[in-house]
């Protein structure tokens, strides 16, 4: 490894010896990019199915462990992905970082507020470097969005809308939708917003799922006045992955899934055409914008790999996890008391030292 009693340092030039705590669905999707990848080694993997780590073993030669805290502690690591479940990441991740091995862990960072400052705190104290995989960061239709918002295509943000909906994973039982699915959505409003929520109102259901909710409404105020609103649910029996902003100039229209972007230009209100010959409308002229598509966790590995090579700070790091955890916290706080939750309170109390 690359730390030890010095401290965390860049690996620089060598592949990365890498560690992959859970084989799961998720896992096995970061297992399949490692191996393809250059810059990585996969040198240990760990599962406490003896089949799955059989299997990865075998196509990768890396050290095979059932208990991931047995892989942390006696592999020799550069990095570590922990794709295991919530409840387990701040025990990875801190023994991870006490060896100084670079961490990226899966959203979400934790499944508290205080686990998850916990992580970020002793990351930032031993300088180790700690990516959270909000892998939609890393969409090609979500960075070209973000390059035209910094490009002034909207002088004001109005609005903010995203869906993300589809069948309930089975394979999902420690926590709800909100936590599990709602952290990817209030990341990515607080990114094209370019601040945080100071104010979450929220309804939720619980349908199918045994013990936790699998179905939320959220709203979100922004300091600047922007609005965000969040549909997010279990319950859909088809995939749905949605965004919409609207500003000053018009609107995006966003397909997480082909990647699809579309940007309608503000009409103007002195011409309305007519639907069907009689009802009158003001329609923008609409144009698809050009992505060029990629696997965004290609992308994401491909980034955490860069830091780990040569330092710097992730482009997800474990702060943004944390705050995406504390504001889905919020939300399910504000469900829970049928009335909306102040933010204002959470910035000092979230204050990395």
């Amino acid at each position: 490894m690359t730390g030890g009693a010095g401290g965390w340092r860049p690996t620089g030039n060598r592949p990365v010896r890498i560690g992959l705590a859970g084989l799961g669905t998720m896992g096995r999707n970061h297992l399949r990019v490692l191996e393809a990848h250059p810059d990585a080694h996969v040198a240990a993997v760990s599962d406490p199915l003896p089949a799955a780590v059989e299997a990865a073993a075998g196509s990768t030669g890396a050290q095979g462990f059932a208990e991931p805290l047995a892989m942390i502690a006696e592999a020799d690591l550069d990095a570590v992905v922990i794709a295991a479940p919530t409840t387990a990441h701040e025990a990875l991740a801190r023994a991870a970082i006490e060896r100084d091995v670079a961490i990226l862990v899966e959203k979400p960072i934790a499944a508290t507020v205080d686990e998850a400052l916990r992580i970020v705190e002793a990351g930032k104290a031993r300088g180790v470097p700690v990516q959270v995989g909000h892998v939609e960061r890393f969409n090609p239709a979500v960075l070209e969005l973000g390059r035209l918002l910094a490009d002034g295509w909207l002088s004001a943000i109005y609005a903010i809308v995203s869906r993300r909906a589809g069948p309930f994973p089975a394979r999902i039982r420690d926590v709800g939708v909100t936590i599990d699915l709602a952290t990817h959505d209030v990341d990515i409003l607080s990114w094209i917003a370019g601040e945080r929520p100071i104010r979450v109102h929220a309804e939720t259901a619980q349908r199918i799922h045994a013990t936790h909710e699998d179905l939320l409404f959220g709203l979100l105020r922004f300091p600047s006045g922007a609005r965000g609103m969040l549909d997010v649910n279990w319950l859909t029996p088809d995939k749905r992955r949605q965004l919409i902003v609207i500003g000053e100039e018009g609107m995006f229209e966003l397909d997480y899934l082909t990647q699809r972007l579309v940007f309608t230009k503000a009409p103007s209100l002195t011409e309305p055409a007519l639907i069907h010959g009689y009802a009158p409308t003001f329609a923008g002229d609409t144009a698809e914008l050009h992505v060029e598509s990629g696997e965004p966790l290609v992308a994401e590995i491909s980034s955490f790999l860069r830091v780990v090579r040569e330092g710097g700070r992730p482009v997800v790091d474990g702060e943004d996890g944390l705050w995406a955890v504390a504001i889905a916290g919020a939300l399910l706080d504000a469900a829970a008391g049928g009335r909306p939750v102040d933010l204002t309170e959470l910035t000092s109390r979230l204050a990395v030292r």
